[in-house]
């Protein structure tokens, strides 16, 4: 049985460290980008939401859902990204869009109640 020891930070090659240091920023800037392109995609779908409320249409639309997720899978294929990773990934982001259409649906029909 072998045992792994704490790597000695200063035995690794500067180099290797500087290429790491500059694949992890990139990777940072990468998540940062997805978090703001996320939060615009959300910005959007509360406003869809609110339409989809205000015209008493059901919040989840499961035709879309599947045409998009095709076209997600068939992205991730032209992408060299694993199409199930990018499925699962999507069907989270509609399970949390559809919710929140859920929740503005349900507030709106408490507001829309007889005027006193």
């Amino acid at each position: 049985m072998t045992t792994s020891k704490p790597h000695d930070k200063s035995a690794v090659d500067p180099a290797v460290r500087a290429e790491l240091g500059r694949l992890r920023d990139s990777i940072d800037n990468i998540d940062a980008a997805v978090v703001h392109m996320l939060a615009e995609r959300f910005k959007c779908t509360q406003q869809v939401g609110h339409l989809k409320a205000e015209h008493d249409l059901p919040p989840a639309d499961p035709a879309r859902e599947s045409r998009q997720i095709e076209r997600l899978r068939q992205l991730a294929e032209n992408a060299k990204l694993d199409p199930a990773f990018a499925e699962k990934f999507l069907n989270f982001i509609i399970s949390e869009v559809i919710r929140h259409h859920e929740q503005i649906a349900a507030e709106s029909s408490s507001t829309d109640g007889p005027a006193s």
